[in-house]
Order: structure tokens, then sequence, then C-alpha cells
């Protein structure tokens, strides 16, 4: 099980390798790089993770990034992959320290590194003012390996998590899937509703998108539910709910096909599959009867074709 370093004073007395990186999605870019550095636990090193906390990453001029995922759920992630230890300061306990330091007193001195492993189009110190290129310099000088990872291609061009968060922006979830190496997913508590979906004959399950978290083009999807350990097939309609209940928070609500139980408070993951058609307001609740049925049938007639 991975272990969190990032607020107790361990020092690494064994040799260590550490890849480093934002990993907001851990698209098959990033798997590559984590990959590669868990490869060298042949050599009997212990893996070190360095990323920087979810929510205090900012981009010059933009605030904030809208993340992919949670802290929580990357550390899944890694700790799937067989990374050992992560450390994860907030960006603002290091962002004046220059390239320099960082290699010192981060990588060479707290972290023990003998390996270092990030893809080709890392940056690092204040400003981002180094390079995966100077990061090979920088660490020759503490005889620290250093490892590139050249950035993993679709359809010709390099995977990055902006071009992902687009994606889904514009609800575009099957070429973000393609990305990603996986489906992409929330994993969140179910609330209580107003039950408006169980009098429509089609009984779901709320859950409200975190703050922080990207929003996916508002509409319908063709989704799968993890209940129990078992993928069951499912419709989500993403948005405000405006024919029956005009919502702040956007809300998924979630029509789990040929499922009948009681899951109130329970978290539960719900991966988007693709996209059926955008959120709109109805002129009745017959007339959104009507549209909820002929999505379900468009969600199993499209299931039914394909081994998800």
């Amino acid at each position: 099980m991975i272990l969190d370093i990032t607020k107790s004073d361990v020092t690494f007395k064994n040799k260590t390798v550490v890849t480093m990186g934002i990993f907001d999605g851990v698209h098959r870019g990033h798997q590559a790089v984590i990959n590669t550095a868990c490869e060298f636990k042949k050599q009997k090193l212990d893996v070190v993770l360095f990323t920087f906390k979810t929510d205090t990453v900012t981009t010059k001029g933009r605030g904030y990034i809208e993340m992919l995922l949670s802290d929580d759920l990357k550390r899944e992630h890694f700790d799937r992959m067989g990374v050992d230890y992560i450390y994860s300061p907030a960006f603002d306990e290091m962002k004046n320290m220059t390239s320099a330091q960082f290699v010192e007193q981060v990588l060479y001195n707290k972290l023990n590194a003998e390996v270092v492993v990030c893809g080709e189009d890392f940056h690092f110190g204040r400003n981002a003012e180094g390079d995966a290129e100077k990061l090979k310099f920088l660490c020759g000088k503490f005889h620290i390996k250093t490892v590139i990872v050249k950035q993993a291609q679709y359809e010709g061009k390099k995977i990055s998590s902006s071009e992902i968060r687009d994606c889904i922006r514009q609800g575009e979830v099957k070429r973000a899937n393609e990305m990603l190496g996986y489906n992409y997913y929330y994993k969140l508590p179910v609330l209580h509703g107003n039950e408006i979906g169980r009098m429509l004959d089609f009984p779901t399950i709320n859950q409200e998108i975190s703050k922080g978290n990207i929003l996916p083009k508002f509409g319908v999807y063709i989704t799968r539910t993890m209940i129990d350990n078992k993928w069951r097939n499912s419709v989500s309609n993403i948005g405000v709910k405006p024919t029956v209940e005009v919502r702040k928070l956007p809300l998924i609500e979630t029509n789990i096909l040929d499922f009948e139980g009681n899951i109130y408070g329970q978290v539960i993951k719900v991966e988007l599959l693709d996209f059926l058609r955008p959120e709109r307001k109805f002129e009745s609740i017959d007339e959104l009867k009507r549209q909820v049925k002929s999505d379900i049938n468009k969600t199993k007639e499209f299931l039914s074709t394909r081994r998800i």
C-alpha cells in the first residue's frame, strides 16, 4: 500500500527512483512515466512519486486548474501501478525554489534518488525555469541517473491533460477515454434526491460533482456503474435538471438498468462511455418521461453491441 510521506520527516537510507509530474488524469502518457519508474523495483529501488497537492496548483494567468481526478483518485491509480511512496506538498511551499535547489534539497537530500524519471515535457523550478534536459544536467552533479520518457501520442498528436479536459467539456468522452487509457469516471457519495425519477418509473441515484473537478458538457451519457464490485449498465444525466428542479450545483443523476436497492450514502463509481444528447428543458413531465425511455433504449442498444 502506498505511503504518504508529505508531512513526515522521513529520510531514505536506501536509494530510490523518483518520478515527477502533476499527473492530472493519470493518462496514457503519465502511465508510461510511472511504469518506467516502477521497472526499477527490479533493482531493489523504492518508487517515490513527487507531485503537488491538486487544489494548490495554478497556471499562469488562469488561476486554479479544473482537475480530472482528485488527489484520492490519483492515489488509487498510483497504488495499483506499484508506487511505494508519495510526496505531495502544496505548490506554494516550493514555487520559489530554483531548479538547482529542487534537485539538491528534494531529490538528493530528502528523497535520496539514484534515478529520476520524467516526461520529455517536464518543467520544474521557479517560473518553470528548468526542463527535462536541465534536470539531467543538474542531477548529473549528484550522480543521479535521469530517464526521460517520450510523450505518448494519439492520432499523431501528443496526449495532454488539457486536450482531455477540452474533450470532456465538449462531451467527447470516447475520445477522452482513448487518451486516458481507461473510462473517465466520478466516484462520489449517493445523495437523497427529490425522487422525481421514481415517480417517472425510472428510479435514479444522485451524486453531486465536487467543486474543482472538471465539468463535462451537460447532457445524457451512456454509463456503467460499479455496485458491490459488479459493473451494471446505466444511463446518466449530468447537469442542473432544468425541467423539474433548477440546481446551482451540477448533479449526476443515474438510472441503473435492472437494479433495485438502497445505496444512499455509499460512494459509487460511474464511468462515462459515450454522449447521447445535450441536456434540455421539456414542456411537460410526460415529454420528459418519453425522452428518458428513449435514452434507456439507445443505451441498451449501444451496450448490446459492445464489450465494455
